[in-house]
């Protein structure tokens, strides 16, 4: 009759990594700039117009005007001054945008009120 070997759950866990990687999972560490404009430049990786890096590849290769990357770099980052500081709600069809300049930075609100409790809430902070 034959031995069943005993089961080592340090080794299972050790093979479970293997074979469910990060790298498998989609799980990556965050590329810097400079790989992302290597791949670019060697064809691992598609111009994307909604990066720094990306932009500045289709301009340089004529693909895109400079009017059209500063456009994607205005929408690309819209969510910052697109919508109200303090409860998120877009700025569209908003008649008076207040804006507020808190520590150095700006913020927009849709109203004086929205303005006032940002700035209470930041000066807690």
């Amino acid at each position: 009759m034959r031995k069943e070997a005993k089961r080592d759950p340090k080794k299972e866990a050790a093979h479970e990594d293997e074979v469910h990687a990060a790298e498998e999972q989609g799980i990556l560490d965050e590329e810097t700039s400079e790989e992302k404009q290597d791949a670019m430049e060697h064809g691992d990786e598609d111009e994307d117009i909604y990066s720094d890096e990306g932009r500045e590849k289709l301009e340089e290769d004529d693909e895109i005007d400079t009017w059209e990357e500063g456009f994607m770099e205005g929408a690309s980052q819209a969510g910052q001054l697109g919508k109200d500081a303090l409860t998120g709600e877009p700025l569209m069809d908003v008649e008076d945008v207040v804006e507020a300049k808190i520590n150095g930075k700006t913020y927009r609100f849709v109203n004086e009120e929205n303005a006032r409790k940002f700035r209470q809430k930041m000066e807690k902070k």
